[in-house]
């Protein structure tokens, strides 16, 4: 898993980018963690993990359309990379060998 390692919150935001399939910005980004995590994030912090992933190879970037709701601007939009795949199922991978290695625990 060297050199694929993802935090908790890069995890996050790259399996958001992979279920908004093609429609994944800051703000949409956001909403999904928000959401579904029950957690509140900042659009900063979700460009600047963005911007990380991009740079590891996980995501992809490209601008969208001008729309007239954003002022004519346009939005980036991210999607995910054979290499973020990869790094999604090597941490889940993870994550269920140690699940199964865990002492079955009984409660009283």
């Amino acid at each position: 898993m060297k050199g694929t390692y993802l935090g908790e919150f890069e995890e996050l935001v790259l399996l958001t980018v992979a279920v908004l399939d093609g429609d994944a910005y800051g703000v949409s980004i956001a909403s999904v963690i928000e959401d579904e995590a029950q957690r509140s994030v900042t659009i900063s912090t979700v460009h600047n993990v963005l911007y990380r992933l991009e740079k590891k190879g996980f995501v992809r970037s490209e601008l969208g359309g001008a729309t007239t709701e954003r002022g004519g601007r346009r939005k980036r939009l991210f999607k995910i990379t054979a290499a973020g795949h990869s790094a999604l199922n090597e941490s889940k991978e993870l994550r269920n060998r140690l699940w199964r290695l865990m002492p079955k625990i009984k409660f009283q």
